[in-house]
This record gives structure tokens, sequence and C-alpha cells, in this order.
């Protein structure tokens, strides 16, 4: 499971013209998931997004996480996180996960947020969805729950 973790000051998704969900002070989470990725990826990635010290203490230093901040998450789904750019001109998108499988692990990431930070903000999954946000930092993390050593 692959994410990309942005500090903003608040963010949201529009799909179809209407706004579904929006956030303020906190995260944006694009969440790309791979074949063969599991319930305990999504923990492992949660646990280590909730706990980044990525916000600023009184100090002006990064000291602070998500939880300690009561900051906001909004969690994004985006297959295209998975693709592999190395031959030709055009990604391919094979690692990712099936449609099916994929929502399921999507849904379990977003609940489980949802019983440690108050506001949980949602994509759609699988729609055209346009993201609009303002980064704070800007600050920009990639985890990968593959790469834990």
């Amino acid at each position: 499971m692959r994410c990309v973790v942005q500090r903003v000051d608040r963010a949201r998704v529009i799909v179809d013209g209407q706004i579904i969900s929006s956030i303020g002070k906190g995260v944006l989470v694009f969440l790309g998931i791979e074949k063969g990725d599991s319930y305990g990826d999504a923990d492992f990635l949660l646990e280590k997004i909730i706990h980044l010290r990525i916000f600023e203490d009184s100090q002006g230093k990064m000291n602070l996480s998500l939880l300690e901040t009561s900051g906001d998450i909004l969690i994004v789904s985006q297959f295209t996180l998975l693709a592999d750019c190395r031959k030709g001109r055009r990604p391919s998108f094979i690692s990712a996960e099936e449609p099916e499988v994929a929502k399921r692990l999507y849904d379990y990431f977003i609940s489980m947020a949802g019983g440690r930070i108050d506001h949980v903000g949602t994509g759609e999954f699988q729609a055209m969805m346009k993201i609009e946000s303002v980064n704070d930092g800007p600050v920009t993390m990639l985890l990968d729950s593959r790469k834990t050593l």
C-alpha cells in the first residue's frame, strides 16, 4: 500500500460539480492499494500517518502529530500511485489491486481512521474527482507499507 501524505490548511473533494467532502487543517492522504495488500498494510500506514511528527510546535519545529493537533484527515483512493512508468510512455497499472478488493481495503482504512480521528473526509471510490488543497509548508511525504525496514 502506498500513499502520499500532504499537510494542508484545507482540502476538499468535488464530484460532478458538488463538494462531497472537505477538511480543515490536517492531512490529505492519496491512497494506492497494491495487489497483495492486506488489512495489516492499512493498519501500518494509518498508524504511521497519525503519529508522523509533521506539525509545528510552539517553537516552529515539526514535533507534533495529527493526533496531538486534533487535525483532520481526507482520504482519497488513487490507484495511479501504483503506476509503473519504466517502459514506454504509457504507465502500466498491473500492480494495482482489483477494484472489489481495493474498495474493501479503502473502506477499512477509512473506518479505522474514523476510530482515531474526529473529522475524516473521503473521496468517492472510482469517481472522477477534483481535489482542491491548500498545502501547508509544503510538507509532503511518500509512504509504502512494503518498505518498512
